[in-house]
């Protein structure tokens, strides 16, 4: 009908991982395809000049899962994980950006997971597991899959010496998990953030961050850290600060905020605060720059802005705001230049570069294919809900048709999260998104409601232990303006959504007859079952506000669970999930499914093998997207035929 197939829609690569060289000359970028197939490399590591002087070009490198770029301290080469070793783990390797061959510089067993290089050039800080005992690996040649759940060795720093491709382990820091580490940029003492197993729950419920010191091997504790500790960076002002993001205590449902604590070279480390409280938007990236303040990116409503760390009472200052979707940024050493992937309403993503002040230009053109396709419009919008509270969100309409041209069959897609958001960004993805379904005449409704990104701490904590409630009163009210402004057909209305989107998608047939079709995507039908098996769990917990185990019942999860109310559903469901989901495991799928056939509800069930919470494989995003568009086809346009 327009010329987007779903062939174009998977076909392409996007771009990710961008990393500023210390210098500030080049950017280096990880290019991978949407969707993955046996013909096509997983994914390859590019190079382009951060002021545009010099086309981007491909770094010789045998196809695999490339990763985690950075460049060294002298920007004079570059490191990175692949998995192409005769082991199949992540190994670190390292590359001249000029051309040559990649050299191997690890071969752990079981893989590194992360690294960092240090100030000292000859030296790496990689983080790996031990290797398994010899009695496990024996085990493992005689076939004996067995896992012990609960179990699993922690990852501990390691340095890894160039010259001589010796690593040793300095210290195991109280036997604890470790998951990130950052230098002090003068070359002191490392931070080392740890967790106390590696499990997400309750790895990163119970954080801590140490220091250790490379010449004495001296292990230091620098105070108790909120859940979710993330980030660290390095810098100063009068004293040494280490700052980092974490979750806003007390909840595990209030957004992300920055914290800093003083780190004298003697005595104690200070209190650590909270930076950001009070601020009606929500820190989402925080960067180190070597020779300067930290830069942090900040989600802001429907765009992004960059902020500075200012050493005096330190606090945040805004340096250069970008229309849409920024995320992964990068800086030079000076905190000058940044890089990040950014899209716009009209552009997919791509990498761009400039002064961290503004603009950034895009330096590269990763999905030219796109370029001659006419795009549906895509408005802003900004409404208040019954409350009060100030609310946004976006329309995409169907290419060519303006809003005097409704009403339009309308489908809601909620967003994920539920701290996630919908940016003013090219809306186009192989789960359900709004230029696919506006390409087939349909208006797509994309709602930011309460409890997401963008609006500050108390915006995202209002949905803990509420979850479905005013979050979706807030969902209902846009729809409620669209159908009262002419833009939606209120007899032919559609709802979809993936993972938390999915769970409102699930509760929102529940609650009301007035949806022709609703597509569950790996969504939640029952919070208890969630939170016990999950890998999140007690951030699932904090959503549903409470766990099975807590007594007979009935439970205040079971007021917000979607299966509490399949009786009353009587709009059919396209149910889809990914068999080997972790996050929101088939089982929620299973259990809705098993209720709608018990009361006979119109559905499909359709499960994809292999695939975890995002479906990954080429043949099966492709049949999502045609199974979505068939699906609302079906019941809001039953006289067309899909494409």
């Amino acid at each position: 009908m327009s010329g987007l197939t779903a062939d174009l829609v998977v076909d392409g690569r996007v771009p990710s991982s961008p990393v500023l060289s210390p210098d500030g000359r080049w950017v280096v970028y990880v290019l991978a395809p949407i969707g993955l197939a046996d013909d096509r490399p997983v994914s390859e590591l590019w190079v382009t000049a951060a002021d545009g002087s010099v086309a981007p070009w491909r770094l010789d490198i045998p196809p695999g899962r490339l990763s985690c770029p950075r460049w060294a301290p002298d920007s004079e080469s570059i490191l990175f994980l692949s998995d192409r070793s005769t082991s199949g783990t992540a190994q670190l390797h390292r590359i001249l950006p000029g051309g040559g061959g990649a050299q191997t510089l690890t071969d752990w067993a079981g893989g590194v997971q992360a690294y960092r290089p240090l100030i000292d050039s000859a030296l790496v800080a990689i983080i790996a597991h031990d290797e398994p005992p010899d009695d496990e690996r024996r085990r493992e040649q005689q076939g004996d899959d067995a896992h012990v759940r609960g179990c699993a060795r922690p990852a501990r720093l390691r340095l890894l010496d160039l010259p001589s491709g010796r690593i040793r382990t300095p210290a195991r820091i109280d036997d604890r998990h470790v998951v990130d580490v950052v230098q002090r940029p003068d070359g002191g003492p490392l931070a080392v953030l740890t967790w106390s197993t590696p499990d997400l729950d309750p790895g990163s419920l119970e954080p801590a961050m140490y220091l250790l010191d490379l010449h004495t091997g001296q292990v230091s504790d620098i105070g108790p850290v909120p859940a979710d500790a993330h980030s660290p960076v390095w810098w100063c002002a009068a004293d040494w600060h280490l700052t980092y993001l974490a979750l806003t205590p007390p909840g595990l449902q209030a957004g992300t905020a920055v914290f800093d604590v003083v780190v004298p070279d003697t005595g104690p480390p200070g209190q650590h605060r909270n930076l950001t409280a009070g601020l009606g938007a929500c820190p989402a990236e925080l960067v180190q720059a070597d020779r300067g303040a930290p830069l942090v990116l900040v989600a802001d409503g429907l765009d992004t802005a960059i902020y500075r760390l200012m050493p005096d009472e330190p606090h945040l200052v805004e340096t250069s705001r970008i229309d849409g979707l920024a995320k992964q940024l990068s800086t030079d050493r000076d905190g000058d230049v940044v890089a990040a992937v950014i899209s716009r309403s009209d552009r997919p993503h791509d990498v761009h570069a400039g002064l961290a002040s503004g603009p950034l230009e895009r330096r590269t053109d990763t999905r030219p294919e796109l370029r001659d396709i006419r795009w549906g419009a895509q408005q802003r919008l900004s409404y208040r809900a019954p409350d009060g509270l100030a609310l946004d969100g976006l329309l995409v309409l169907p290419p060519g048709s303006s809003r005097p041209d409704g009403p339009f069959p309308l489908v809601t897609i909620v967003h994920g999260g539920p701290y996630d958001r919908y940016a003013d960004e090219f809306m186009l993805h192989w789960a359900p998104s709004g230029q696919w379904l506006a390409h087939a005449g349909y208006a797509v409704f994309l709602p930011n409601p309460r409890g997401g990104q963008g609006h500050g701490h108390d915006f995202a904590a209002s949905v803990a232990g509420a979850v479905g409630q005013e979050e979706w009163t807030d969902i209902s009210t846009g729809i409620d303006l669209l159908i009262a402004e002419g833009v939606a057909d209120p007899n032919r209305l559609g709802i979809a959504g993936w993972s938390h989107g999915g769970f409102m998608a699930a509760w929102a047939v529940g609650q009301t007859d007035r949806f022709n079709a609703a597509l569950m995507g790996a969504g939640i039908s029952d919070w208890g079952m969630q939170a016990a098996t999950g890998e999140w769990g007690a951030y699932e917990a904090a959503l549903g506000g409470s766990v099975g185990w807590e007594g007979p019942g009935p439970h205040p999860h079971d007021r917000l669970s979607p299966i509490s109310y399949a009786s009353a559903i009587r709009t059919p469901v396209l149910i889809v999930h990914g068999a080997d989901d972790t996050n929101v495991p088939l089982s929620q799928a299973e259990y809705f499914h098993r209720a709608l056939r018990r009361y006979g509800i119109e559905h499909e069930y359709v499960v994809y093998p292999r695939e975890n919470h995002s479906l990954r494989e080429r043949n099966h995003q492709i049949d999502l997207l045609h199974r979505t568009r068939a699906w609302f086809d079906r019941w809001l346009m039953p006289s067309t035929q899909s494409t």
